[in-house]
């Protein structure tokens, strides 16, 4: 072999564009690698053209009061057995008309079916898959979606398999205590439910509400600057994991961001306490097949596809 002096002058490994951090290229490939296995794997789920039969009632929750921060949460989805009971609280409907209306006529948007007997199911997208382009592009979304959204239902399913009913909030809550299936999963399936009810078709989300808009210009001073703070922490993210904006205990709006599945709801995460309103998926399938190693202008162009609509609707019932 070279001596420690050849050693030496040897090539670095090329930098990591996407965080800017000396992470070797062959790293990557190592990792592109494992995920082809895991998508060939994921490949074997089976579809169903009627994918709500056999499954619980959804219930549609929203974002609960701030009282018990991390403790009485918000879950974007809450799919829950029949015999469960409703809260009174804010949690009754959760999502905007747009998403409700996507989930009533469920059979307009093709997904895949959750496991059997499952105590969640998967809701379709309430968009086309192309409908997000040129922004985030078509094979993206449906893999995203159909596979790894639907991965984590039914993992989560198989974890909750032979227990009682539970909220998908309260999951969130005591996640990373219970355990890495819970923790991962659970988070996986609340963080993407989020995330999906968070995009429509660029022209077609509106924009912030004025009280959002009012509460978006106190806390960071601008729209732009609360970007570039929200870009900022995405960006910065080493590796896989999530951008969040959100109402703090103080009521105020702040930014932060979270390793692999985990959430701000989750008790003992990393990050700022909060009720958040606003996910950005940052795992490298969120947007690989578009922007390869260019996180950074993924960050820029999901802000043409933001629900901004249904993420006012959120802030409001977590304020």
């Amino acid at each position: 072999g070279p001596s420690k002096e050849e050693a030496q002058s040897l090539p670095r490994p090329p930098l990591h564009p996407a965080h800017g951090t000396s992470f070797p290229i062959y790293v990557r490939r190592n990792h592109l690698a494992t995920m082809r296995v895991s998508f060939l794997a994921l490949a074997c789920l089976p579809v169903a053209s009627a994918f709500f039969a056999n499954t619980p009632n959804i219930n549609l929750r929203s974002p609960s009061a701030m009282s018990k921060y991390r403790g009485a949460a918000p879950a974007p989805m809450s799919m829950v057995a029949e015999n469960e009971p409703l809260s009174t609280t804010r949690r009754e409907a959760m999502f905007s008309g747009i998403f409700s209306a996507a989930l009533a006529a469920s059979t307009l948007f093709p997904a895949v079916a959750p496991a059997e007997g499952g105590m969640f199911s998967l809701p379709p997208l309430p968009y086309d898959y192309a409908a997000l382009e040129p922004h985030i592009d078509e094979a993206t979304m449906k893999f995203h979606h159909d596979k790894h959204f639907n991965a984590y239902l039914t993992n989560l399913n198989k974890a909750m398999d032979g227990k009682p009913a539970k909220d998908l909030a309260a999951i969130q809550t005591s996640a990373i205590k219970d355990g890495a299936a819970l923790r991962n999963n659970g988070g996986g399936f609340y963080n993407h439910g989020l995330f999906f009810s968070s995009l429509a078709p660029a022209g077609k989300g509106g924009a912030p509400s004025a009280s959002l808009a009012k509460a978006i210009d106190d806390s960071f001073g601008s729209m732009d600057k609360m970007k570039t703070e929200f870009e900022g922490a995405a960006a910065k993210r080493f590796g896989s994991g999530w951008a969040w904006l959100g109402v703090s205990p103080e009521g105020k709006l702040v930014v932060s961001s979270t390793p692999n599945q985990d959430n701000p709801l989750m008790e003992g995460c990393e990050g700022a306490a909060m009720i958040p309103f606003l996910g950005l998926d940052v795992w490298e399938h969120a947007y690989y097949l578009q922007y390869k190693n260019v996180r950074p202008e993924y960050l820029k162009q999901i802000w043409q596809v933001v629900n901004w609509k249904n993420v006012a609707e959120r802030y409001n019932a977590a304020k």
